[in-house]
């Protein structure tokens, strides 16, 4: 089994800061995409968390397309609010992009390192490329 790394190069946080992880992760047929927030050109976007889970999500997806995966292939998606009153709002913006294909998840409640809203990473699986 190979492993593929996208994006080791690093991304750009904010400031400008390299970052010093692989956007995703492939081997054996899975894809692993770091978590994505809302930013454009490494800077958060401004927003309520409708915008920003909808940013983060355009994110994730971005860079499973560019491995070679879309949404049906998604699996599993951790999130991560910020405040437990988001929980709703997260809720109606995931079943926008998951209607047809609803993967597992887990969401939970934290401070992040990015003063942002929320956070979401992608577990995808395409058994043909296993």
């Amino acid at each position: 089994m190979t492993i593929k790394r996208y994006g080791a190069e690093g991304g750009v946080g904010t400031g400008g800061q390299k970052l010093p992880f692989s956007r995703a992760v492939e081997a054996g047929g899975w894809l692993k995409v770091s978590g994505q927030t809302p930013m454009t050109d490494g800077e958060v976007v401004e927003g309520g968390i409708v915008e920003q889970s909808r940013l983060a999500f355009e994110n994730a997806l971005t860079i499973a397309r560019e491995a070679g995966y879309d949404i049906e292939d998604v699996v599993h998606v951790t999130a991560v609010l910020t405040d437990s009153r988001y929980f709703q709002s997260f809720n109606k913006v995931f079943a926008e992009y998951f209607k047809d294909h609803p993967p597992a998840r887990i969401c939970s409640v934290q401070d992040l390192v990015v003063d942002c809203k929320v956070e979401v990473d992608l577990t995808c699986y395409r058994a043909d490329r296993a």
